[in-house]
């Protein structure tokens, strides 16, 4: 745009450190296992919908 290559600044390291700590952090959740209630509620919701769907 003005023909200029913006320098590093300390707060664009800043908001590369944010950037690479969030996305560390939401990898590290998405690895997780799924907690045994979940999934138990899970079972119950399904089973729930078997009963209320008639059979085809």
């Amino acid at each position: 745009m003005y023909g200029y290559v913006a320098s590093k600044t300390p707060k664009d390291k800043v908001q590369q450190d944010i950037k690479a700590n969030l996305k560390r952090v939401y990898d590290e959740v998405l690895n997780e296992p799924v907690p045994e209630r979940f999934k138990a509620l899970l079972a119950q919701l399904r089973d729930q919908d078997k009963a209320k769907k008639p059979d085809v």
